[in-house]
């Protein structure tokens, strides 16, 4: 039994000082009076979430849904009958007919109280049981049609005498068990004469769920329902009697040295009865376990060892839960338990290609992985290292790496990591030592051959507590990691059977040694024509069912695609375009909701009011009418991008100005092409006293944006021999390339990047390095196409090309003795 339930739904008050307040205790006659009164056909519902009114019981109410609030109001200032049922569920907070019981109480208003925080309390008494006919109402609360249930008048048999007076022995027994009820409760029952009114007074305070009280209010017959009160309180005696029982088995003399003895034995007797495992049991359990693991020696010796151990250590010991942690630790490693790889080279193909486009190397090397390991049997995992900008799907494609080869899947990031212990484990004698990372993504993946991704390797940190780089080494090392040695487990673990994919986004930051460990697999990015198929097999349909979309609700078009990715997006991989396309679908989705009459498909003037104004403009070749002005390509970490190379001279001394915040790389580049022109006047026909009175300013446009590397240094040096030969730029040619003081044209990076840009801009012809001719070759021939490739070994192949033969005047009127004007008063340069 129980007399404080509190709740939302309403709250018994204590015995020890609000009895003679709450509880009335009703006598024959007044109950038989209560039950000729009349009560209205149709009266207001209050549900409450955790109690159940049982006629002629007086107790108060706390509500604080807005209904509930204004059904207790409303019925205080007319005839205050109210209709008290019960809900189903406690978690509804807005009950339907359909979640509450249908057999409930009529109530009567004593006394309505508003609280301070707003919500209200009433001190309501049972009346009569009934049952809801029909709702008729349910704003602004629940009003229902109900039949009221008539109780049959009680005759004084001997059954009756003797069910009451076991009712009444029972109730009192069971506050005298229970230490937190008070005693005065007793008399209170001992004073009800009302035998109807006790079996409500004991059943409203039971405890029992409110499924089992609602049980015995729709219980018609008295007898019936007082054997169903009996049953219950037996129960809880007994479960009263079994907790006493528990509690005097564990009665000892306490004293200071016996403390951690007594809570044990306690414990101990506790585990017994619930039939939980005692810490003998436990270490039984464990040697059980052993049984079934495929150990080595070593590592069953080590697992016996603690075991034994901890089968002579007082649980209550400090040391003892570090002990079984360990032990716990071992035996779910999953030791020499591999997954069956599937080895259908063609199947894993299918996988590849369809959770990802392109990326084929990557994808080339992965099926001659399989193939080796098909032919051979057997064979230690390589390391494969994923270099590429974000957003190329690096990470995702570990997770169909996994899927085509069969195997477990984990991954651990390693994003801003700075503690070696993360790496290899803590040593067991520090609290709150744990496993390394490693070792806990194995224990994860239940498998000792997953693929395990080791994300962002290039971002790890380094401080005084370690380098997590350095001990990187003995994981991603083939020759040493089949004996990986953790901190924690303090013993060997094989770990040569799982393949370690690493993921990156530059080279620059990784441990040389840790580098030279793994296989480095460039992913470039991907070229328009990529993004847009990528977008309408992957992205598309992914963000349409993400947003409750169908196929037939939001169709995208190629070109929208194109728009989408030229203007909105810059970058190598799609996920920015993948935002762009939740953008789209999330507009779609308000329009439908909204009931908008919209055409499925995409158009393009419907980007622009859903994603903005365009953020990026679309590059135009400019085919620039004056000398000095060259086309370079670039790679950025977002793809390829266009440089223009901006060179005019001035009358001066010879002084040099670079501008558009250039790297020292560049501008390196930029006084390597000077000298090596100054070094070569006569092969350009340059007068060599033209350096003496011109001053040189090279600009590169976007000023605020940083641009740095080698590759405009053919460029630059064709930009300087334009100015001052003053010989156009063929038009539509572009050049990328890194020069040498000796004129020697150098081989660059980025090549399919920098195509995907000239061809974007609409070049035609291309100079590169012969050394690149073999990076032309990797590209799709579908993708250059349209393309005119020349491939130079010097800087005069390249002027050669690129410079037109004729010479154009240049527009300052200047008088100097070494340049004479021409006819127009114009100055030109001699050769």
């Amino acid at each position: 039994m129980r007399f404080n339930n509190n709740d939302e739904g309403a709250f018994l008050a204590d015995f020890e000082d609000d009895a003679p307040e709450f509880i009335s205790l009703l006598s024959t006659e007044e109950e038989e009076e209560m039950e000729n009164e009349a009560v209205p056909a149709n009266i207001p519902i209050l549900p409450l979430k955790n109690t159940v009114l049982f006629p002629g019981v007086v107790i108060p109410i706390t509500v604080g849904r807005d209904k509930s609030i204004k059904v207790i109001a409303d019925a205080y200032k007319t005839n205050k009958i109210i209709g008290v049922v019960a809900q189903k569920s406690e978690s509804v907070e807005d009950p339907g007919i359909e979640d509450m019981y249908s057999t409930g109480t009529v109530a009567h208003i004593i006394k309505m109280l508003r609280m301070p925080d707003g919500n209200t309390t009433a001190i309501i008494q049972g009346k009569r049981r009934f049952t809801i006919k029909t709702v008729t109402q349910t704003e602004p609360y629940m009003r229902a049609d109900i039949e009221t249930l008539v109780e049959k008048k009680l005759e004084n048999t001997d059954e009756l005498e003797a069910t009451v007076s076991a009712l009444k022995d029972l109730a009192t027994q069971i506050i005298h068990l229970s230490p937190n009820l008070p005693s005065e409760a007793t008399i209170a029952i001992k004073n009800i004469d009302s035998p109807r009114f006790l079996v409500n007074f004991i059943s409203s305070n039971m405890n029992v769920e409110v499924v089992e009280k609602q049980k015995v209010l729709e219980t018609v017959d008295f007898i019936t329902r007082t054997k169903l009160v009996l049953t219950h309180l037996t129960k809880e005696k007994q479960m009263l009697e079994l907790r006493n029982q528990i509690q005097s088995k564990v009665k000892v003399d306490i004293d200071k040295q016996q403390r951690d003895f007594f809570l044990h034995q306690q414990l101990k007797a506790i585990q017994e009865e619930l039939g939980q495992d005692s810490p003998d049991k436990e270490v039984e359990n464990l040697r059980t376990r052993a049984k079934k693991k495929k150990w080595t020696k070593d590592v069953s010796d080590t697992f016996h060892k603690e075991l034994n151990k901890l089968d002579r250590m007082n649980p209550a010991a400090a040391e003892y839960s570090v002990v079984l942690n360990y032990l716990e630790l071992l035996l779910e490693l999953p030791w020499g338990e591999y997954t069956k790889d599937n080895l259908d080279v063609n199947r894993a193909k299918d996988v590849l290609d369809k959770d990802h486009y392109g990326l084929e190397k990557i994808k080339e090397r992965i099926l001659e992985y399989l193939a080796v390991l098909k032919l051979k049997g057997d064979m230690k995992s390589p390391i494969l290292c994923l270099y590429g900008p974000p957003g190329v799907g690096k990470t995702s494609l570990g997770k169909s790496i996994a899927r085509a080869l069969g195997r477990k899947y984990t991954r651990m990031s390693l994003g801003g990591l700075h503690d070696e212990a993360e790496i290899r484990g803590h040593r067991k004698t520090y609290i709150g030592a744990m496993p390394g990372r490693i070792i806990q993504g194995i224990k994860k993946a239940k498998s000792s051959n997953p693929v395990f991704i080791l994300d962002e390797v290039d971002k790890i940190g380094n401080d005084f507590r370690g380098d997590p780089a350095s001990a990187l080494l003995e994981v991603l090392d083939p020759e040493q990691n089949s004996a990986f040695y953790d901190n924690y487990l303090e013993i060997e673990y094989d770990l040569s059977h799982v393949m370690f994919i690493a993921t990156v986004n530059s080279l620059d930051n990784i441990h040389p040694a840790l580098r030279d460990r793994m296989e480095i697999i460039e992913l470039s990015g991907y070229l328009i024509e990529e993004k847009i198929e990528i977008a309408k097999d992957y992205l598309i349909p992914k963000q349409r069912e993400m947003h409750g979309l169908k196929a037939k609700d939001l169709k995208f078009g190629g070109p929208v695609i194109e728009k989408i990715i030229d203007e909105y997006t810059r970058e190598s991989g799609v996920r920015s375009l993948e935002k762009k396309i939740a953008s789209v679908a999330r507009s779609r989705a308000k329009d439908i909701v909204m009931g908008k009459d919209v055409n499925a498909t995409i158009s393009i003037n419907d980007i622009e009011p859903i994603l903005g104004p365009r953020i990026f403009e679309k590059d135009i070749f400019q085919n620039n009418d004056i000398a000095g002005v060259v086309t370079g390509l670039a790679w950025t970490p977002t793809g390829g991008d266009v440089l223009y190379i901006e060179t005019i001279l001035s009358p001066g001394k010879g002084k040099i100005t670079l501008t558009g915040k250039l790297g020292d790389v560049m501008k390196e580049s930029a006084l390597t092409a000077l000298s090596y022109l100054k070094s070569q006047y006569a092969q350009f026909n340059i007068n060599p006293k033209a350096f003496d009175h011109w001053d040189l300013h090279i600009h590169v446009p976007e000023g605020a944006v940083p641009k740095e590397g080698p590759s405009a240094g053919i460029t630059m040096l064709t930009a300087l021999a334009s100015a001052f030969t003053q010989r156009k730029i063929k038009p539509g040619i572009a050049m990328t390339g890194e020069i040498t003081l000796r004129g020697s044209v150098l081989p660059v990076g980025g090549i399919k990047e920098k195509m995907l840009a000239a061809k974007r801009i609409g070049i035609k012809e291309i100079i590169l390095s012969e050394m690149n001719r073999k990076d032309v070759k990797d590209i799709k021939p579908v993708y250059i196409e349209g393309l005119t490739f020349h491939y130079v070994k010097t800087m005069k192949e390249v002027i050669e090309i690129a410079l037109l033969h004729e010479k154009i005047t240049h527009a300052v009127n200047v008088n100097e003795p070494d340049f004479m004007l021409n006819g127009n008063g114009r100055v030109e340069i001699e050769s």
